[in-house]
């Protein structure tokens, strides 16, 4: 089973980006955590981070037929982002929206997800661990269509 793993805008600044919103841990430790997870569920799992939303797009349609399932964390995208949407729905992949914080407790404009409706399940507010319950969940989800 081999999993993506896709980091959208200024996730790269964990660590030191609003750490009372995300926490002090970076990106490599989210990337890392989700790795390990895989590898705990008998998985592969290959990172990825942009800030380009188009770069987002071509991973998710260069994912089908190479990757089983994608875990995403669309970050601002998430809300603005139609590419990405049809993108998800096109590639016919199970993946799992991700977002550290709890989105529902933020500004307003945070509240409504474009991508969540073409996705098997949106997790939120769990801060890393979120990164291992994604996986988690999405390998679960995998090996119960098998």
């Amino acid at each position: 089973m081999k999993l993506l793993l896709l980091n959208g805008p200024n996730l790269r600044l964990l660590g030191t980006r609003e750490p009372d919103i995300y926490g002090s841990f970076t990106l490599a430790d989210a990337e890392n955590l989700a790795k390990e997870t895989a590898l705990r569920l008998g998985a592969t799992l290959d990172a990825f981070q942009s800030d380009i939303e188009g770069e987002l797009v071509s991973a998710i349609g260069q994912a089908r037929g190479v990757y089983d399932g994608i875990v995403i964390n669309p970050a601002a995208y998430t809300h603005t982002s139609v590419a990405l949407r049809d993108a998800i729905a096109a590639s016919e992949l199970p993946v799992v929206e991700l977002h550290i914080s709890n989105t529902h407790k933020r500004e307003a404009f945070r509240h409504v997800s474009y991508t969540a409706p073409v996705c098997i399940a949106q997790l939120q507010g769990f801060g890393l661990n979120g990164y291992a319950l994604a996986v988690e969940g999405l390998v679960a989800h995998l090996n119960a269509k098998q």
